[in-house]
């Protein structure tokens, strides 16, 4: 049975930094995939991979996700054991990527990546909604800061990735990549176990949801005939594909087309998750004032203008100062998005909720590597960043058709 709610009295009291140690976990499950894009270059050169077969690495990843995600938002919401399920998703991300160090083969390479897309993707619907949860009077700042965890992780792993690929081979980052995920795993089981204890204690009262598989899935299917929800979940999951293929083939055109060196691509996609990290609390106040869907709309448009922009400053150093504007805009909606979502979410269904958007997620992060290097292997690199804007637009079509009333911030 999962907790849905919890006694007033006792959310005024929580300490926020409850808050901090998921967002710690969460800038690790971040940490992991980031660090991936930047070895891409070297794995793919090592095993004699096109564009094409680097994108479908990513693509298996996500379509894992897209698959586990729906099923693992249920499992989630029935089983509860919070801690616990943080716990297996931060191991489950670092092992697979322990075994792409050993593999020497592109379909191990596939595989490991698919065990990532599932792991990673049980984190969310189990942090997001549990931290909502535990601050329901200030949903829309811990998601924000829940957001801020992840970018920070994409922000920093490349940075420091780079400065290791200096001294180490990619193989051996790999391996001493792993070992501070298992540590903070077992740290949250122990965190939030004591947590709980301490609340079972103290005689804090707890709504639980008693809610079975098939109940949920009749309220998921209620969802899915919302016209809203849909198109706010298709918006979602063509943003999703701008930002997978971006992450793709950004470091490929900064070491391919501009020849630079595993460091600096490492600074460069710092600079585009650092914006991120900054515009993430920006964009959860502001569209807790003037809405979410003007906060979404604008920060897509600006995405579409500056990534165009980009095309034209191709190989010069506009493109790089580019790259952290568009990580601004670009990232500052992943927590309004989620943050509608929860605001509708019936009690008990937080997980499942989550777990349904990040599904669209996913699909649109499998779909959007592979489709990249489709056009940059028959039209150069060039062209997989006119894709980029090309979805980066069809997303904001999506939110702008989103009917009114999906949420009273909409």
């Amino acid at each position: 049975m999962s907790v849905t709610t919890m006694e007033a009295g006792a959310v005024q009291r929580r300490s926020f930094q409850e808050v901090w140690v998921i967002c710690i976990g969460h800038a690790l499950t971040h940490w992991y995939p980031a660090t991936f894009y930047l070895l891409l270059p070297l794995i793919g050169q090592e095993l004699g991979l096109d564009y094409a077969q680097i994108g479908s690495i990513l693509t298996c990843q996500f379509a894992a996700g897209a698959i586990a995600n729906l099923p693992g938002g249920i499992f989630v919401d029935s089983v509860g054991k919070k801690g616990l399920l943080m716990a297996v998703a931060l191991s489950w991300i670092g092992v697979p990527y322990l075994i792409m160090g050993l593999s020497h083969t592109y379909w191990m390479m596939l595989g490991c990546a698919s065990l990532v897309g599932i792991g990673n993707n049980l984190w969310h619907p189990t942090a997001i909604p549990w931290l909502a949860d535990r601050f329901p009077d200030r949903k829309g700042l811990v998601t924000a800061f829940h957001g801020m965890g992840g970018n920070f992780g994409d922000a920093t792993a490349p940075l420091a990735v780079g400065l290791m690929l200096q001294i180490f081979s990619w193989r051996t980052v790999v391996f001493m990549n792993v070992l501070p995920g298992i540590a903070l795993a077992v740290f949250i089981l122990v965190y939030v176990s004591r947590l709980q204890r301490a609340e079972t204690r103290a005689g804090i009262a707890r709504v639980k949801s008693a809610m079975s598989g098939a109940q949920r899935l009749q309220a998921i299917g209620a969802l899915l005939k919302n016209r809203a929800m849909v198109t706010l979940a298709i918006g979602t999951m063509f943003r999703t594909m701008t930002s997978s293929a971006l992450l793709t083939f950004l470091p490929l055109y900064l070491s391919h087309a501009m020849g630079y060196a595993p460091l600096w691509i490492g600074a460069c996609m710092f600079g585009l998750q650092a914006a991120g990290f900054v515009a993430a609390p920006i964009a959860g106040h502001m569209s807790d004032t003037v809405g979410r869907r003007q906060i979404i709309m604008s920060s897509m448009a600006m995405t579409g203008v500056i990534i165009i922009a980009m095309t034209f400053a191709g190989g010069t150093s506009w493109f790089v100062f580019l790259v952290a504007v568009l990580g601004f805009f670009l990232f500052a909606v992943r927590s309004v998005m989620q943050a509608w979502l929860l605001d509708e979410t019936p009690p008990g269904m937080g997980g499942s909720a989550i777990g349904l958007l990040f599904g669209t997620q996913a699909i649109g992060a499998a779909v959007g590597p592979v489709s990249a290097g489709i056009f940059a292997d028959h039209f150069g690199i060039m062209a997989a960043f006119y894709f980029l804007a090309a979805t980066i637009i069809i997303a904001n079509l999506m939110i702008f058709v989103t009917p009114a009333g999906l949420t009273k911030k909409a």
